[in-house]
């Protein structure tokens, strides 16, 4: 069952935001609480096949109940979406930290106090594609006492504060890695990343390999400086032949979602 709100106003965006709250099965005749996911681009959730994903899953007993929200982005998606603490070199992601308040302070109270889910950050994640990938890695990032797990699908880790003309190089200019960097370990905190071998054609340092992966893998890297351990607190799905679209993501949403939420 989706529930479609139209209008939930948020003052940070200075808009009215659209929600589809996925429910599961029996929701209104049971009394239990439920993990709940939120996911970046909730008008992408058909192309994904969210709600045909969550049934298989639930009726061949691989994935426990769940509530999804599934937030819909709007014109301004190339500045609600990016990194909150600054915007690229073009200016893009100037309302990233608008996003993030309005996620913590406005959506998930509505959540919390509008539906049975477990509150603890041990049973809620965040996920994205693509930018949205990126929005959901650096919202989950700066906020470990909300969120323990992130799935991020073709995520924008190219995200930078220098354009290649003006001298750019990757040890310095991309920004989700410097916030890295900068940062400490955050305890309980668990990554999933998906990159496609298709995703792009890219290759800026002519090392024979995209620079989705790349930046993905460089990432990783910059998580195991901290700490962070392959396998046991990272999953990292590289899909040959993958592309940059819903199509992809949707063969990859059962793993991530089973990863997520099942112990």
């Amino acid at each position: 069952m989706v529930v479609r709100i139209d209008k939930f106003y948020s003052k940070y965006l200075k808009r009215h935001v659209v929600l589809d709250v996925f429910l599961p099965p029996h929701y209104h005749q049971e009394t239990e609480a439920y993990p709940v996911l939120y996911a970046n681009d909730g008008q992408d959730m058909e192309g994904v096949k969210m709600e045909n994903t969550l049934t298989g899953l639930y009726q061949d007993n691989k994935l426990p109940k769940i509530i999804v929200v599934a937030v819909h982005t709007c014109s301004e998606r190339l500045q609600e979406y990016g990194t909150a603490a600054m915007p690229d070199y073009k200016g893009r992601g100037s309302k990233a930290d608008k996003y993030t308040k309005f996620v913590m302070d406005e959506l998930m109270p509505y959540i919390h106090q509008s539906y049975r889910v477990k509150k603890e950050a041990t049973h809620t994640a965040f996920m994205g594609f693509s930018l949205g990938g990126l929005s959901a890695f650096d919202i989950t990032w700066h906020h470990p006492y909300a969120f323990t797990k992130v799935g991020v699908f073709s995520g924008s880790f190219w995200w930078r504060k220098k354009a290649y003309e003006d001298g750019y190089d990757d040890e310095n200019d991309r920004i989700m890695h410097n916030l890295i960097r900068q940062s400490s370990y955050k305890k309980g905190l668990k990554m999933w990343f998906e990159v496609g071998t298709a995703d792009e054609k890219d290759d800026r340092n002519n090392n024979g390999i995209i620079d989705a992966i790349d930046d993905t893998l460089d990432l990783m890297t910059e998580l195991e400086k901290k700490g962070y351990k392959k396998d046991a607190d990272m999953r990292y799905l590289c899909i040959e032949g993958g592309e940059h679209n819903q199509k992809t993501w949707a063969t990859c949403l059962p793993d991530f979602l089973t990863w997520a939420f099942v112990k």
